[in-house]
C-alpha cells in the first residue's frame, strides 16, 4: 500500500487553529506549555529536553530526535553544521519524514521553523501529536478525535457531575480528569470527597496524581484553565490522549497476562489430573494388595464369636468397603480418558502413567481380587456350623459348672467360720439346726458334680480347643467337693462341744442378772438422791434433809456385802471361760449390767456422800442469812407502808377542807409536799434491802405484808396526789382571777360539790347521787355514797337543780356538752368551777364581738382588710384577715370579709 493512501488532510484543522489563535491569544500560552511538556515526555527517553519550543527546534536536531523517539524509526543522518543551510536541511528531513507518514503539511516550511515562527512551530507540533498520539485512537470506527471523546464519555459515564461533550469547557471543573483516574486506579483518588464548586483542587489533584503515579507530565495549568472562558481544545486533547495511552497500555498488559494465565491454568489443570490419577491408582492398588491376603486366609478360629466376626467383616467388605473402590476404579478410567482428551485438544502430548499403574494393570489386579473372594464365604459358613456343635456342649458344661460354683460360693468360708465361739446359747442351737439343713443340701448336689465330670470327659474325647480350661475347672470342682465334706464334719463337732459349755455359763448369767438388777437400781436411786438439787426456804426444811442423809449413810456397809457377792458370780464365769478357752465376745443376755458398771456406780456413791454433807452445811448457813435479810426488810417496810397511807388520807382531807384563802391553802400544800419529798432517803434505803433479798432469791417474807412493789406504787401515788392537789388550787386561783369570782363564791361552789362527797374520798357515785335527790325531796332510799372528785351527768344535773337551776332535758344536754366535751359521762370539780364561773361572771359573747366589729366597719355587714389594719394591732389584724371568710352578701364589694361568721366561730358556735 502506498504511504499516501491513508493521507490525512489537516488543512481544515489548520484553518480552525489560525482562527482560534486570532480569537483568543491566551490559547497560545496554553499550547506552548502543553506541547512543550508533551515533547519533553518523549525527549526524556533520549536523555534531553527543550525549554523554548520555537527556539530549540530551529536547528532541526531535537526535532529529528523527537520523531525518532515517537516513531521508533531512524531518520537520515542530520547535518551538524551551524549555518542556516544546515538547519534548513535538518528541518526538511524532519518534515519529509512527517509527510512520509501520510500527513500533508500546509503552509509549514522549513524556513519558518528555522526563523523561529511560533505559530508555524506550534502548528507543526500539533500535526505531529495528531499523527502519532491521536490518529491511532479508534472507538467503534470513529475518527481519532471522536474516538477519544467517546472513550472519555464511556469511562466517565458512572460519575456524577461529569458530562464530557467536548475538549474545552467540559474539563474546566477538573472532575473529568479525576473520573478517568478513579475509573482505572480507584485507590489513587477519593472521588467521593471532590466538589464541583472547587475546580482548582480538582484540577491540581488530577495533575499531581497523573504526574506522580501515571508518569504523565503536567501539560496544563489549573489557573489557565479556570481563568480562560474556553480552554484550548488542542492542549486538552493532547493531555487527555496521554491518559488514553497510559490506561490503554495497562489494558494491553492485562490482556497479555490473561492469555498467559489461561494457558498456565490449562497446564496446571492437566498436571493436577495427572497427579490425581497417580494418587488414585496408587491408593487403589495398595488396597487390593492388602485385601487379597485377607481373603485368602483360611485359618479357622476357635470360637463361634471369632468366626461370626470374620463373616461380619466379610459382609462389611462387600457392603461398605468394596463398593467405594468399584466407584474409584470406574472414576479412575473416566479421569484417564478425560485427561487424554484434554491433552489432545490443547496440543499436549498424551499422558503415560508410571510403571504398573496403567489401566490394564489395575484391571489385572482387580481380577485377582475377585478370584480370592470365591469360596471365602462358603468356608466361613461351614466353620461356623462346626463350632456351633462344640459350643453347645461347652455351654452346657459352663452352665452346670456355674450353677455348682454359685452354690458353693462362700460355703467353705461359712464352714470355716468360728462364729460359734462368740455366739450365745440360743444362737448355738440355731447354728446347729442350720448346719443340719446344710448337710442335707450337700448330699443333694452330689448328682450335679458327677454330670459335670461326664461332660468334661466328652469334650476331651471330641478334641475341644479349650479342653485344658475345661479340665482345670472340672478338677477345681471335684477338689472343692472333697473339701466341703471334710469341713462339714469338723464344724458339726465344734458346734456340739460349744453348746454344752454355754449352757453352764447361761445358768451363771441368769443368777448374776437376778441379783445385779435390784442392787443397780438401789445405787442409781442413791446417786439420784445424793445429786438431787434441793430447794428450801426455811431452816426447818434444811434440818429435815440432814436427818434423812444420816439415816442413808448407816445402810452403806450392808450394801457393800451384796456387791461383793454379785462380783463373785462374775468371777466364776471368767474362770470357766479361761479354762476351756471359750471366746465370750457376747455379753450377758439377761442384763446389760456389768461388774465394771457396778464398781463405778459404787465408787460414785462413796464420792457423793461427803459432797452431800458439805452442800447441806452450806445451805444451812445460807438460810440463816436469808432469815436475817427478811427481818431487816420487814422492820423498815412495816414503818414506811403505814406512813404513806396516813399521808394519803391527810392530803384527801386537805383537798376537801376550806380553811383560809386559796393562797393560804397553796402555801400549806407546798410545805406539805416538801416534807414528803424529804422522806425519799428512807424509800431508797428500803430499795437497797429489797435488792439484797432479790439477789438472795428470797420470794416470801412472813414478817411483813408489804412488798417493795406495794411501797413503790404507794409512794408514786402519794407524789402524784400532792402534785394534782396543788395544781387544782392553782387552777382555782387562775379561774378566780380571770373570771372575777370572789372567794365566797368559790367556797359556795365547793360546798355544793362536797355535799355529795360524804366519805371525804374525793369521788361521787350513784348512791351519793340518790342521797342528793332525797335532800331535794325525792323518795329514794339508801344514802350510802362515795366521793370521787368528779360527777357523772345525772349527779351534775341534780347539783345544778339544788343550787337554783330549773333544767329541762335540752338545756341540760347543752350544759353537758360544755362541761363534758369528751362525752365521758362525768363532771370534774374543775369543769364544774369553769361552768359556774362562766354563768356568774361578766364575760364576752359572740354578739358583743360582732357589735364591736360592726363599729369598726362603719355599720356595714362586712369589713375590709384596710379597716382591720387601721384599727387593730398588726399581728391581730393579719390574724383576722387570714381567718375571715369572704363576704357573700348582696351588698358586698371586692375584698369584703365576713366578720359575723368569724365571731361565732370564736365561741364555738360555728367552724372557724
Amino acid at each position: 500500500m502506498d504511504q499516501y493512501d491513508g493521507e490525512i488532510d489537516y488543512m481544515q484543522q489548520e484553518d480552525d487553529w489560525d482562527r482560534d489563535l486570532l480569537l483568543d491569544p491566551a490559547w497560545e500560552k496554553q499550547q506552548r506549555k502543553t506541547f512543550t511538556a508533551w515533547c519533553n515526555s518523549h525527549l526524556r527517553k533520549a536523555g534531553t529536553q527543550i525549554e523554548n519550543i520555537e527556539e530549540d527546534f530551529r536547528d532541526g536536531l531535537k526535532l529529528m530526535l523527537l520523531l525518532e523517539v515517537i516513531s521508533g524509526e531512524r531518520l537520515a543522518k542530520p547535518e551538524r553544521g551551524k549555518m542556516r543551510v544546515h538547519k534548513i536541511s535538518n528541518v526538511n528531513k524532519a518534515l519529509d519524514f512527517i509527510a512520509s507518514k501520510g500527513v500533508k503539511l500546509v503552509s509549514i516550511g522549513a524556513e519558518e521553523i528555522v526563523d523561529g515562527n511560533a505559530k508555524m512551530t506550534l502548528g507543526m507540533i500539533w500535526t505531529i501529536i495528531l499523527r502519532f498520539a491521536i490518529q491511532d485512537i479508534s472507538v467503534e470506527e470513529t475518527s481519532a478525535k471522536e474516538g477519544l471523546l467517546l472513550w472519555c464519555q464511556r469511562k466517565t459515564a458512572p460519575y456524577k457531575n461529569v458530562n464530557i461533550q467536548n475538549f474545552h469547557i467540559s474539563w474546566k471543573d477538573g472532575l473529568g480528569f479525576c473520573a478517568l483516574i478513579h475509573r482505572h486506579r480507584p485507590e489513587l483518588i477519593d472521588y467521593g470527597k471532590l466538589r464541583k464548586d472547587d475546580p482548582m483542587t480538582n484540577l491540581n489533584t488530577a495533575f499531581d496524581v497523573a504526574e506522580k503515579y501515571l508518569d504523565i507530565p503536567k501539560m496544563l495549568d489549573a489557573e489557565d484553565i479556570i481563568s480562560t472562558l474556553r480552554p484550548d481544545e488542542k492542549a486538552v486533547m493532547t493531555y487527555v490522549s496521554c491518559y488514553y495511552h497510559a490506561f490503554s497500555g495497562k489494558q494491553k498488559a492485562e490482556t497479555a497476562a490473561n492469555r498467559i494465565c489461561k494457558v498456565l491454568a490449562v497446564n496446571q489443570e492437566n498436571e493436577q489430573l495427572m497427579e490425581d490419577y497417580e494418587k488414585l491408582a496408587s491408593d487403589l492398588l495398595e488396597w487390593i494388595r492388602r485385601t487379597i491376603p485377607w481373603l485368602e486366609n483360611r485359618l479357622p478360629e476357635n470360637t463361634m464369636q471369632a468366626m461370626q466376626q470374620k463373616l461380619e467383616d466379610f459382609r462389611d467388605y462387600r457392603r461398605l468397603h468394596k463398593p467405594p473402590k468399584v466407584q474409584e476404579k470406574c472414576q479412575l478410567e473416566i479421569n484417564f480418558n478425560t485427561l487424554q482428551t484434554k491433552l489432545r485438544l490443547s496440543n499436549r502430548p498424551a499422558f503415560m502413567p508410571s510403571e504398573g499403574k496403567m489401566v490394564s494393570d489395575i484391571n489385572n489386579a482387580w481380577g485377582s481380587l475377585e478370584g480370592a473372594e470365591k469360596g471365602y464365604e462358603e468356608w466361613l459358613l461351614n466353620e461356623i456350623r462346626r463350632l456351633e456343635r462344640l459350643d453347645h456342649l461347652a455351654e452346657k458344661f459352663r452352665q452346670k459348672a456355674a450353677i455348682h460354683e454359685a452354690w458353693t460360693e462362700g460355703k467353705e468360708d461359712m464352714l470355716q467360720k468360728r462364729d460359734y465361739e462368740t455366739a450365745s446359747l440360743s444362737e448355738i442351737k440355731a447354728l446347729l439346726k442350720k448346719h443340719e439343713a446344710f448337710e442335707s443340701d450337700l448330699a443333694a448336689h452330689q448328682d450335679r458334680v458327677e454330670q459335670i465330670a461326664a461332660i468334661a470327659q466328652e469334650l476331651n474325647e471330641l478334641d475341644y480347643y479349650d479342653s485344658p480350661s475345661v479340665n482345670a475347672r472340672c478338677q477345681r470342682i471335684c477338689d472343692q467337693w472333697d473339701s466341703l465334706g471334710a469341713l462339714t464334719q469338723k464344724r458339726s463337732e465344734a458346734l456340739q462341744r460349744t453348746e454344752k459349755l454355754l449352757e453352764t455359763i447361761d445358768q451363771l448369767y441368769l443368777e448374776f442378772a437376778k441379783r445385779a438388777a435390784p442392787f443397780n437400781n438401789w445405787m442409781e436411786g442413791a446417786m439420784e438422791d445424793l445429786q438431787d438439787t434441793f430447794i428450801v426456804h426455811t431452816i426447818e426444811e434444811i434440818q429435815g434433809l440432814s436427818t434423812a442423809h444420816e439415816q442413808f449413810k448407816a445402810t452403806l456397809p450392808e450394801a457393800d456385802k451384796e456387791r461383793q457377792a454379785i462380783l463373785g458370780i462374775h468371777n466364776e464365769i471368767a474362770k470357766i471361760v479361761q479354762t476351756y478357752h471359750v471366746n465370750m465376745a457376747g455379753t450377758n443376755p439377761y442384763t446389760t449390767i456389768n461388774p465394771q458398771e457396778i464398781n463405778n456406780k459404787w465408787d460414785k456413791v462413796r464420792q457423793l456422800v461427803p459432797q452431800r454433807d458439805q452442800a447441806l452445811i452450806e445451805e444451812h448457813a445460807r438460810q440463816q442469812n436469808n432469815e436475817r435479810l427478811r427481818r431487816q426488810f420487814a422492820n423498815q417496810a412495816n414503818v414506811i407502808g403505814p406512813w404513806i397511807q396516813t399521808k394519803m388520807e391527810e392530803i384527801g382531807r386537805i383537798s376537801i377542807e376550806m380553811h383560809g384563802t386559796l393562797e393560804d391553802q397553796l402555801t400549806h400544800l407546798r410545805q406539805y409536799e416538801k416534807s414528803i419529798v424529804n422522806y425519799k432517803p428512807k424509800i431508797d434505803q428500803l430499795e437497797g434491802d429489797h435488792q439484797l433479798i432479790q439477789e438472795a432469791l428470797i420470794f416470801d417474807n412472813k414478817h411483813t405484808n408489804y412488798t417493795m412493789e406495794h411501797i413503790r406504787v404507794g409512794w408514786e401515788q402519794l407524789l402524784t396526789t400532792i402534785a394534782r392537789t396543788i395544781n387544782e388550787i392553782e387552777n382555782q386561783i387562775l379561774t378566780r382571777d380571770a373570771k372575777g369570782i370572789s372567794q365566797e363564791q368559790l367556797n359556795e361552789f365547793r360546798a355544793s360539790f362536797n355535799h355529795f362527797d360524804r366519805d371525804h374520798s374525793g369521788t361521787l357515785g350513784a348512791e351519793e347521787f340518790k342521797a342528793c335527790l332525797i335532800s331535794l325531796g325525792f323518795d329514794i332510799a339508801n344514802d350510802a355514797q362515795k366521793r370521787s372528785g368528779i360527777m357523772d351527768a345525772e349527779d351534775f344535773k341534780t347539783c345544778l337543780i339544788s343550787i337554783g337551776y330549773n333544767l329541762g332535758e335540752n338545756e341540760f344536754s347543752r350544759i353537758m356538752s360544755i362541761v363534758d366535751p369528751n362525752r365521758m359521762g362525768i363532771v370534774t370539780f374543775q369543769a364544774f368551777i369553769d361552768f359556774m364561773s362562766r354563768e356568774t361572771a361578766d364575760t364576752d359573747t359572740a354578739d358583743q364581738v360582732m357589735a364591736s366589729f360592726k363599729v369598726l366597719a362603719g355599720d356595714k355587714n362586712y369589713i375590709l382588710a384596710e379597716e382591720l389594719r387601721r384599727e387593730l394591732p398588726p399581728d391581730q389584724a393579719e390574724y383576722c384577715i387570714a381567718r375571715m371568710a369572704p363576704y357573700t352578701g348582696p351588698d358586698g364589694v371586692a375584698g369584703a370579709l365576713d366578720y359575723m361568721s368569724f365571731s361565732t366561730a370564736l365561741y364555738g358556735e360555728s367552724d372557724l
